[in-house]
């Protein structure tokens, strides 16, 4: 599934490579038995649904499903467009932020796919997920990664002081690459199962 999720993402980047990474999607999909699509807009959401799989006790790739980052919402149209009725041909869901929505339903309307089985994070998942579980959880989370040194630094840049406490740790995982995916992975972790934000849980319910 690993393979046919990147053969999906050179495919639709379209350039050299792009056609024999297609040739190797439609080749992987039934060999997996891939049945869903899942778009999410960036690698912290892959991690999220992943983890957040795993601790439901759900196996995505046994149940043929591929969650598939598209690196920026825009290129939601290219991706429907290859996974969709007109490419591979199995059902689509998806995640994405409030500020992004338009985009989806644009090119969901143009594919011909209506928003069933999409679902909107306010105002994305990060947000969702400091909001879950709290100020005080978020900052023992960082805690435990090691980078309770690097968030104090962080909070006192003077561009820092005057936000809250939410938009401050909001900020901070999107400060350096790597960090946004790795806390999509450590919130899911920390969360109560009964608290997990509802757009996340509404989209693996349905899958």
């Amino acid at each position: 599934m690993t393979r046919l999720r990147e053969s999906v993402v050179v495919w639709a980047a379209g350039g050299n490579g792009a056609a024999a990474a297609g040739d190797l999607a439609k080749e992987l999909a039934p060999a997996v038995g891939l049945r869903t699509v899942v778009l999410v807009e960036g690698v912290s959401d892959l991690a999220a649904l992943e983890r957040l799989a795993v601790r439901r006790g759900r196996d995505l790739d046994a149940d043929g499903i591929c969650v598939v980052p598209l690196g920026g919402a825009t290129s939601i149209g290219r991706f429907l467009d290859l996974v969709g009725p007109k490419g591979l041909g199995v059902t689509i869901a998806g995640l994405c932020d409030r500020a992004e929505q338009r985009f989806f339903q644009r090119a969901l309307d143009r594919a011909g796919l209506g928003v069933d089985g999409f679902f909107v994070c306010d105002p994305d998942l990060e947000g969702e997920l400091i909001r879950a579980l709290g100020v005080a959880a978020v900052e023992a989370v960082i805690e435990l990664e090691g980078e309770t040194r690097a968030y104090d630094i962080f909070r006192q840049q003077p561009a820092q002081r005057d936000r809250s406490d939410e938009r401050r740790l909001h900020r901070f995982m999107g400060t350096h690459g790597g960090r946004k995916e790795q806390y999509g992975r450590a919130l899911v972790d920390a969360l109560d199962l009964d608290r997990v934000p509802k757009p996340l849980d509404d989209l693996l319910a349905g899958l």
